[in-house]
C-alpha cells in the first residue's frame, strides 16, 4: 500500500522577511493559498521556502507566478454564493537552493 503524502510547512518570503506560513501537501497547494490572498513579493512572484532541509543540507525556495481570476459560479452552486467567484492560479517557474536562510 502506498504511503500518503504528509503536509509540509512553507514560509512566504517577501524580501528577506517571512511573515506568513502555509501548510500543504505540495508547494503548489501553498502557492494557491497565497495567490488567493493576494500575497506576492515586490517583483510579483510568490516565493515559498520549505521548512525542512533536503539531504544535501540546502533550503529549497519554490518560485511561482500567481494571480486570481474572476469566474462565473458553477451551475450546482448554492443560492447564497455570489455570481462571480475568485479562482487562484499558480504556475511554477523554478526552484532555488540556498545554503543559508
Amino acid at each position: 500500500m502506498a504511503k500518503k503524502a504528509e503536509a509540509k510547512l512553507y514560509s512566504l518570503r517577501i524580501g528577506k522577511k517571512e511573515d506568513h506560513i502555509f501548510k500543504g501537501k505540495g508547494a503548489r497547494q501553498a502557492a494557491l493559498k497565497a495567490a488567493s490572498r493576494g500575497l506576492k513579493d515586490t517583483d510579483g512572484l510568490i516565493k515559498l521556502r520549505e521548512h525542512s532541509k533536503k539531504k544535501d543540507g540546502k533550503w529549497r525556495i519554490h518560485i511561482f507566478e500567481g494571480s486570481v481570476k474572476k469566474i462565473a459560479k458553477p451551475a450546482n452552486a448554492p443560492d447564497w454564493m455570489p455570481d462571480t467567484i475568485n479562482k487562484p492560479v499558480a504556475k511554477k517557474l523554478r526552484v532555488e537552493k540556498l545554503d543559508k536562510i
